[in-house]
């Protein structure tokens, strides 16, 4: 390794790394490290200038290796491979080492400690790129058309964009009819469009549209290839339960299959209560209400709105929703403006948790108290109570933190179960797909700052409400970051894929199937070498997550950038204690 011309940067991180590791004493260390002929700190090294800076040195001092110390690869790896490309060194001899979530923030109480690690993980990283190969990313020929899952607003949305920049498409939707929840609705905030009419008209223009192949009662069932090039089976069910199964191929999948509202048990705030309904039921409701809501032919005059039901739930629970789902309280006040809109002298009684009305929502919830709400704050462990009372009306008990806690009754003709979002089950095309799945059971996808609707499969993108809470307009500009994403390859013609994936050394192969079982993306099988069967990678499958090299007996499986010879010497570099170089 002593040949290698490699440049460290530390990085300061806006004092996230250097408050608690002095990288000074880093560098010091590290420039001594065989093979190391650049080491420096850098406030932000991901930074216009501090790239500018490495792209320098790698030009000047001729360097064949890089690594940068900073942050999570998660947030930065295609930012420095970016940079090496640039310079013209191969953007695989370039080494990430999380020294902030790996060291830095878990070891604030420990500066020593904290500076001493650092050392150890860039060690094992220089050891790693000492021992990197150039290598070149797998190029693959794409299909120029994408199957799009889910015909509600962001389905309907993705397909259309799709279709417009000459992209053929694929529309499968499960229910009977297009639209799913927007297509309930009559007024929704922000923009204040009747949801009826906005799914009516994206409709129209899907038929429009002669590239826009639809499909309703039908279901993606399976799925084999890969980016590019995928074979989807559409399941068609048909009148008399007969079933159709259609053949596509196509290049990318865009999946849109939305939510599910919480539906509360029986009891929970006293829903199964005459008069007790949740968020969407009493939406459609005032919708059906042209002018001053009613129920049963009664003006409805008292109504009390319970937030966050379904939602941060108590761990207690079984499979409880921890999360929060954002669109419910901008939800709840619009409604509420509707309300006082036809019905100034309505009461209206909010008993909240938080109010979490974000950004620019927070005019609502401003134009809601003008106009007359009244918001009271109940503790997590101290709920309201509902109850059905002699005369028809509906009992209604909290504690309101606001006045002290004091106890309040409140007599209304409507309780309203704010309600929020959770994940729709499908095992079916979870298991087609291999979507990841994240801690909320929502679809999960790799960043969602920086990679917001791709997942961890090529060439499968979520959007909407599936991967988490979203309002309509969210939603819509979730759909259409799918789109970008899905034409960038498709519209390219082709697509280049990470080359660090799985190897077969076939000499050393005597087929046994153990990697063909562990493998999650089914990208290993059986195949031929002079007469013998071996072990055949399928590239375009590969994620190069090594769960196959444990596991083959005869050693006959190598994971390219991350070879054992790597993981020795990393784990080699690691070991070597205190600021001592290697001599």
């Amino acid at each position: 390794m002593s040949d290698r011309r490699m440049g460290v940067y530390i990085c300061h991180c806006g004092g996230n790394i250097s408050d608690y590791v002095d990288v000074e004493r880093v560098r010091q260390t590290i420039v001594n490290e065989p093979g190391v002929v650049v080491a420096k700190t850098v406030v932000s090294a991901c930074s216009d200038d501090s790239q500018q800076q490495m792209i320098q040195d790698i030009r000047e001092q001729n360097l064949d290796g890089l690594v940068v110390a900073s942050c999570s690869p998660k947030l930065h790896t295609f930012t420095f491979r970016s940079l090496a490309r640039r310079a013209g060194l191969n953007p695989y001899r370039y080494t990430q080492v999380n020294v902030r979530e790996q060291c830095s923030w878990t070891h604030t109480d420990d500066r020593e400690g904290a500076t001493k690690k650092a050392i150890r993980l860039i060690r094992a990283g220089i050891a790693r790129t000492g021992l990197t190969e150039p290598l070149e990313p797998i190029r693959i020929d794409t299909v120029p058309q994408a199957l799009v899952v889910g015909g509600g607003i962001a389905g309907l949305r993705a397909a259309i964009g799709l279709a417009d920049i000459g992209i053929s498409v694929f529309l499968v939707e499960k229910s009977a009819a297009f639209g799913g929840w927007v297509s309930r609705f009559g007024e929704m905030y922000p923009h204040g469009k009747n949801g009826r009419q906005l799914i009516t008209k994206l409709i129209d223009e899907v038929k429009k549209r002669k590239n826009i192949t639809s499909f309703t009662n039908a279901e993606l069932v399976e799925k084999s290839g890969s980016i590019g090039n995928f074979n989807a089976k559409i399941r068609v069910n048909g009148k008399g339960g007969k079933k159709d199964d259609i053949n596509v191929n196509v290049g990318s999948i865009i999946i849109a299959t939305g939510f599910d509202a919480y539906q509360p048990g029986e009891g929970e705030y006293g829903y199964g209560v005459d008069g007790v309904f949740t968020l969407p039921e009493f939406k459609e409701l005032l919708d059906k209400s042209k002018g001053v809501p009613v129920r049963n032919g009664k003006e409805i005059k008292d109504i009390v709105y319970v937030y966050c039901v379904g939602s941060r739930q108590p761990e207690d629970l079984e499979n409880p929703n921890r999360y929060c789902s954002r669109y419910c309280c901008n939800a709840a006040v619009h409604s509420s403006i509707l309300v006082s809109e036809r019905n100034p002298k309505a009461r209206q009684y909010h008993l909240i948790r938080d109010m979490r009305t974000y950004g620019k929502y927070e005019l609502l919830y401003g134009e809601s108290r003008e106009r007359g709400s009244t918001y009271l704050r109940f503790g997590d462990d101290d709920p309201p109570v509902v109850e059905k009372c002699s005369d028809g009306k509906i009992k209604v008990t909290v504690k309101d933190l606001l006045t002290f806690g004091e106890e309040m009754e409140i007599k209304a003709d409507v309780v309203v179960l704010v309600t929020g979002m959770v994940p729709k089950k499908n095992e079916e095309l979870v298991g087609a797909l291999k979507l990841p799945v994240g801690r909320d059971r929502f679809y999960n996808e790799i960043h969602p700052k920086l990679r917001p609707v791709e997942t961890v499969v090529d060439g499968v993108f979520i959007c909407g409400a599936c991967q988490g809470p979203k309002n309509s307009s969210e939603t819509v500009a979730s759909a259409l970051a799918a789109v970008t994403q899905s034409a960038s390859i498709l519209k390219k013609g082709y697509v280049e894929l990470d080359p660090l994936m799985a190897v077969v050394y076939p000499e050393l192969c005597q087929w046994c199937g153990e990697c063909e079982k562990v493998c999650p993306y089914s990208a290993i099988e059986k195949s031929g070498d002079q007469g013998r069967e071996v072990a055949r990678i399928n590239k375009a499958g590969c994620k190069g997550c090594g769960g196959c090299v444990p596991v083959c007996p005869r050693d006959a499986i190598d994971l390219k950038g991350y070879t054992d010879a790597q993981m020795k010497a990393m784990i080699d570099g690691y070991l070597r204690d205190g600021d001592t170089p290697l001599s």
